[in-house]
């Protein structure tokens, strides 16, 4: 059972336009909207990978009725707190003349202490029995700098934990030694206070995180090979060329897929092959983490994994 938690969702628009032109009236050529958010998409990702999972979040105001037929519609638990304030909506603008892809968030809600404690409730008992366990996104105004570690404490002993979270948040959880960090590179740079420009940078930067508690860190960098690393190895993973047509969602995809493929027994750096090869799924398609298993198995073979020189 993997569960997949994080506190702030989000009901996404996504407009695409054949050119946009900042300052004047733009007619978007399609428009779509979607459950979403860092949580959201993990969820939707490793319902569409087959996985045992169910996925934990706040919920509130109009975007709920329509997140959870979204998530019915796709066979995947939802397990959500109540909230007093809307789910928060945010828009993807495609600019297809340019390329450019532009995101409008919106900043969650602050989340108050009741509502906090019925997600933990609910949390606590959604990984009861869960052996790889996601926590993933940004905290709202409200929470604790400690949530995150605060939930690993509730899961059980043999409980791996992922975290795609950045920030002090990150660096709390730390002490609970997850299984794995995954920062993209500018997200490592703003948690630790320095500058990356250089690939050994980024890798002194990573084993700071494993020396801090991490057994491994991923540091992502977009469509550039991403480094995984532990205090004593270091692998370059290459990421599969694809077309893209979204990238939004994709960094949320790899996450899912290496908890996917970790907890289908598979070593970290072949979950993270198959991580890869999810978040190239997810940028070919419009919607985020609608992914095809039989697409990321075939991707999968395309992503390289080499050894970096003295890891």
């Amino acid at each position: 059972m993997i569960v997949a938690a994080g506190l702030t969702p989000a009901w996404q628009q996504i407009l695409v336009f054949e050119a946009l032109r900042v300052g004047e009236v733009n007619r978007a050529r399609q428009a779509l909207w979607c459950a979403s958010g860092k949580v959201l998409n993990v969820g939707v990702a490793l319902a569409h990978l087959g996985a045992e999972s169910r996925t934990v979040t706040l919920l509130g105001g109009a975007p709920r009725a329509p997140i959870e037929r979204e998530f019915a519609e796709h066979r995947a638990e939802l397990i959500a707190a109540e909230t007093k304030a809307a789910t928060r909506v945010c828009t993807t603008v495609l600019d297809r003349s340019s390329g450019l892809t532009t995101e409008l968030v919106e900043n969650a809600a602050a989340i108050r202490e009741v509502e906090m404690a019925s997600f933990r409730a609910m949390f606590r008992q959604a990984v009861a029995d869960a052996d790889v366990v996601v926590l993933t996104g940004s905290l709202p105004s409200g929470a604790s700098t400690d949530t995150f570690a605060d939930l690993l404490a509730d899961a059980p002993r043999a409980c791996r934990a992922i975290l795609d979270v950045r920030g002090p948040a990150l660096l709390a959880a730390l002490v609970r030694r997850p299984l794995l960090a995954k920062p993209n590179r500018e997200e490592l740079a703003t948690t630790l206070g320095i500058a990356i420009e250089t690939e050994e940078q980024c890798l002194a930067a990573a084993q700071s995180l494993c020396r801090g508690g991490a057994e491994w860190a991923l540091v992502t960098h977009g469509d550039r090979p991403a480094l995984l690393v532990s205090e004593a190895r270091a692998f370059r993973v290459y990421p599969a060329s694809v077309d893209a047509v979204n990238p939004i969602g994709a960094g949320d995809c790899l996450t899912a897929a290496v908890a996917w493929a970790y907890s289908g027994g598979r070593p970290m750096s072949e979950a993270v092959r198959y991580g890869m090869a999810a978040a190239a799924n997810n940028v070919e398609a419009l919607l985020p983490a609608r992914l095809s298993r039989e697409r990321v198995e075939k991707l999968a073979a395309l992503v390289r994994v080499e050894t970096v020189d003295g890891g």
